[in-house]
């Protein structure tokens, strides 16, 4: 079991920048892979970013690519999203999710649905 906690949610001025921090507690952090996905509301949850259980890969929606960064520290349990040159479309609420790849021949996981743990989410709301 994984428990995820995001954190650095808020309200920001288009062109800001926030970071987005995901905590997380049980086992064995460093063999998960994770995902940021974001929902807006009256919309389905999106991909927006996920970073190998390793730290060896990173896969980012085309809508954040050159925007967002995605990185992680194993020794601190944490990921992280920098989000840069933030727009109102990006107004959301943002989620970390965790699934074990370590085992797998890959390394990074697009979609919702082949995540198992996500946290309650962190609400970003950009300004014009």
């Amino acid at each position: 079991q994984v428990q995820l906690v995001e954190s650095g949610g808020g309200l920001v001025q288009a062109g800001g920048s926030l970071r987005l921090s995901c905590v997380a507690s049980g086992r064995a952090f460093s063999n998960y892979c994770i995902g940021w996905f974001r929902q807006a509301p009256g919309k389905e949850r999106e991909f927006v970013a996920t970073i190998a259980w390793n730290g060896g890969g990173t896969y980012y929606a085309n809508s954040v690519k050159g925007r967002f960064t995605i990185s992680r520290d194993n020794a601190k349990n944490t990921a992280y999203l920098q989000m840069n040159n933030l727009k109102p479309e990006d107004t959301a609420v943002y989620y970390c999710a965790a699934v074990d790849l370590k085992s797998s021949i890959v390394a990074m996981r697009e979609k919702a649905d082949e995540y198992d743990y996500w946290g309650k989410g962190t609400q970003v709301t950009v300004s014009t």
